[in-house]
């Protein structure tokens, strides 16, 4: 279980992103909701796993959605990642020691958190589970007022769950 569960207030953190900018988790929330995506470029869960959440930052972008990569590897790496899988929202760095995946409570990836604008963690989830992207794609699409189109297409074949 993670330091950081449903219902508890998700921590503060800035860090660096692959581009050499930097991103204030306060500064995020004050525009709405975010989704903490957190990785390793090696992870297959987190290979098949991104497409889709880049699938739900596209769907929802143009409402203020914000999904954000936090990494454990080199920018360089996580730039590879990034064009491989066709990713396009923000991605972090949080190198060694893994400060920000420590104050989480990260023990498997990916780790998935939906916090809403007022620091509340409305939803965990760790690996790929069908019903927990579903239920964060609702929820973000709830607290965005939108309405955006299934997630997931009709001809894809997607498991159920993929252990991180």
């Amino acid at each position: 279980m993670p330091a950081v569960a449903a219902g508890k207030i998700a921590p503060a953190f800035e860090l660096a992103t692959v581009n050499g900018g930097r991103l204030s988790f306060a500064e995020g929330l004050a525009k709405g909701p975010v989704l903490l995506a957190f990785f390793k470029v090696a992870c297959p869960t987190c290979q098949f796993t991104f497409p889709f959440l880049e699938r739900l930052y596209t769907q929802l972008r143009e409402q203020n959605a914000q999904v954000w990569g936090i990494v454990q590897d080199s920018a360089r790496d996580a730039e590879r990642f990034a064009s491989t899988f066709g990713v396009t929202f923000p991605i972090l760095i949080d190198d060694s020691p893994y400060k920000v995946s420590r104050q989480y409570g990260i023990s498997h990836v990916p780790s998935l958190f939906l916090i809403k604008a007022d620091g509340g963690v409305e939803i965990f989830s760790d690996g790929f589970s069908k019903t927990d992207i579903l239920s964060i794609h609702r929820s973000m699409a709830q607290l965005l007022t939108a309405t955006p189109p299934a997630l997931f297409l009709p001809n894809e074949k997607i498991p159920d769950f993929r252990p991180g």
